[in-house]
């Protein structure tokens, strides 16, 4: 297996981010339930991305890019970490912004993670919802290049072998603490969507030695296809730090029946969870991601289907808010 420790990354988290007990919702649900503090990691309001990018800037520098391009719905979280970094380590920064079917009309285009990724200087593409953003992506990389930039694409949400690192430090980090802190789970349940956190996680378990199932809860699509797109990934993520791709049988766990009708649409169950998290806990959800991963872990545990003691990692996302004010 790869040295760990001697792979190239940039430092851009707060890290280690706290693993932090829910007493009031425990008690609502009748299990033990933690929350993994990764809405805390530090850039530009925090969040799951900022850990990748320290491995995707990393690789962007060793192959001497001066810009940053990626790729995300027009509230994307990732967008918005992407252009905190690019202004931080001095890249001129790109991002191809999809319209999302569905969503709010009244901040949706002009609040939250747009208004942030405006103020870090990103120069921003904004498409309609049935231009192709990869098609797009890719003839701005080839225009930048003629213009004698050094672009770098980075995925939608970063999730590709080299931003999952950042979620094989994650992993590692909560092994940690849950020596230091004296905790076990039963399970740990986070939102799901381009598949570099769960999949990274997983390949960093797996590095310790740990059998703890990962529940994703899906954002975007049904529970066998988003299976598929982690397990993929997982694979290209062991063999990045040169492990067995076999060590992924029987890792990967996704469940579909939360997501509703799309990426970015709410809810019920989700402005549920979103509320109940505020209102319990004092802590922020987000309407896209952790909204919806709160409102399968609810449901899961209110059927005894995740056992007594549960770790809910939260990727972040709160600024999302804003632009769903009219949702709550």
């Amino acid at each position: 297996m790869t040295d760990f420790e001697k792979i190239d990354r940039v430092h851009l988290c707060h890290g280690p981010t706290a693993i932090e007990a829910m007493p009031r919702l425990s008690e609502t649900l009748g299990c033990n339930l933690f929350v993994k503090r990764d809405d805390c990691t530090g850039l530009a309001g925090g969040g799951n991305k900022t850990r990748k990018l320290e491995y995707l800037l990393a690789d962007a520098n060793a192959k001497g890019a001066d810009t940053l391009i990626t790729i995300g719905g027009i509230q994307s979280n990732h967008a918005r970490q992407t252009a905190a970094a690019a202004a931080k380590f001095g890249f001129a920064c790109h991002l191809v912004l999809e319209d999302v079917a569905g969503t709010p009309n009244k901040d949706y285009y002009h609040n939250g993670n747009i208004l942030l990724d405006q103020l870090c200087g990103a120069n921003i593409h904004q498409l309609a919802d049935d231009e192709d953003s990869t098609v797009f992506a890719e003839q701005l990389t080839s225009q930048l290049i003629s213009e004698g930039k050094k672009p770098y694409l980075i995925p939608v949400g970063g999730s590709n072998e080299v931003g999952s690192l950042g979620y094989i430090r994650c992993a590692k980090e909560i092994v940690a603490q849950l020596k230091a802190q004296d905790l076990s789970f039963d399970h740990i349940v986070l939102a799901t969507g381009s598949a570099g956190t769960q999949a990274g996680l997983l390949a960093g378990l797996i590095t310790e030695n740990i059998d703890i199932p990962v529940l994703g809860i899906c954002v975007s699509r049904e529970t066998q296809a988003q299976k598929i797109i982690v397990q993929e990934l997982l694979e290209k993520t062991l063999s990045r730090i040169n492990l067995p791709s076999s060590l992924a049988k029987n890792r990967v766990f996704t469940d579909g029946s939360y997501y509703g009708e799309g990426y970015g649409i709410t809810t019920k169950a989700t402005i549920d969870a979103v509320k109940q998290c505020a209102q319990l806990e004092g802590l922020l959800l987000d309407p896209v991601y952790t909204g919806k991963g709160m409102a399968g872990l609810i449901d899961l545990a209110k059927q005894k289907k995740l056992g007594e003691n549960i770790l809910f990692l939260h990727t972040g996302g709160s600024q999302g808010l804003f632009a769903y004010s009219d949702m709550f």
